[in-house]
């Protein structure tokens, strides 16, 4: 089946989230919470656009997806469950990350637990839609993409063509395993759709978040056919080095690992995120 889908981008995290349904019920991949860092404030604008679309259209939200923890933006999952209801949903390997960083934050507490975790392979339905989850870890060792209908959700394995592919030098991630998994998704059919997390368009184009297994191998300028497993590594090795930490990673990860949920209040009833120094 072809899922209808809605894409919202963030222009502040250049984020696609997505509503796919198939008329009657959805599930919502890679939501953001809007967070001014210098403030410490969150804001739910970007969130309160999918309520209204999914109410609008008359949705019943089944599953909240994520791609994996996200090092650029804030996950809204549960305010989009309270709002909409749904099941809260990443990769297995979710606990690798949140073993990384339990220990990067110093974090006691027991984290706030997905409401489920899929393992590579694993298949599952959105109303009419079948639907795939598969691990494609490289970026991270939790990274999944969704296989819904003839369209995939790649998370952060994949950019537009003229972008390339995903930074590898996280904790736990590896470009020759990241190159593998791309391939996995390369070996699609062509006309199948791939749909991005992220864009970070060159000069001279908007956003665009679409395009298919085809046009990947003929034209992305990190691993397209004819590009060897070693070249890609000796590539994406080199770049990574030269990349900066996100700008977002310190209070977006730990918020991630908890399934969206702030950190808990303290005894003056607020939250608080941790900032370690000369960590990282």
């Amino acid at each position: 089946m072809k899922p209808n889908l809605q894409a919202f981008f963030d222009p502040a995290t250049w984020t696609v989230t997505y509503v796919v349904h198939d008329g009657a019920a959805c599930a919502i991949v890679d939501s953001v919470l809007d967070y001014d860092p210098k403030s410490g404030r969150t804001r739910t604008a970007s969130a309160d656009q999918v309520i209204d679309f999914v109410r609008r259209r008359g949705l019943e939200v089944e599953w909240i997806l994520e791609t994996h923890a996200h090092a650029d933006h804030l996950s809204a999952a549960p305010y989009l469950r309270s709002k909409l209801g749904g099941r809260i949903a990443i990769g297995d390997r979710i606990r690798d990350v949140q073993s990384v960083f339990r220990k990067l934050f110093n974090l006691r507490e027991e984290f706030p637990r997905f409401d489920h975790l899929f393992a590579g392979g694993e298949r599952f339905r959105i109303g009419a839609l079948e639907a795939e989850a598969m691990h494609v870890p490289g970026h991270t060792p939790a990274d999944m993409a969704y296989r819904i209908g003839d369209a995939v959700f790649v998370g952060d394995t994949l950019f537009m063509p003229d972008v390339g592919t995903a930074r590898c030098d996280f904790p736990g991630g590896d470009a020759r395993t990241l190159y593998r998994s791309v391939r996995s998704l390369l070996a699609l059919p062509g006309e199948t759709r791939l749909f991005m997390c992220h864009d970070y368009p060159p000069a001279g184009r908007g956003p665009k978040w679409e395009t298919t297994v085809a046009e990947q191998r003929a034209g992305n300028i990190h691993i397209r056919d004819g590009v060897s497993e070693d070249q890609f590594v000796a590539m994406r090795t080199a770049r990574d080095r030269t990349l900066e930490v996100p700008t977002l990673i310190l209070p977006a990860i730990q918020v991630n690992i908890r399934a969206g949920e702030l950190p808990p209040p303290e005894d003056d009833g607020r939250s608080y995120l941790k900032i370690p120094l000369n960590a990282l």
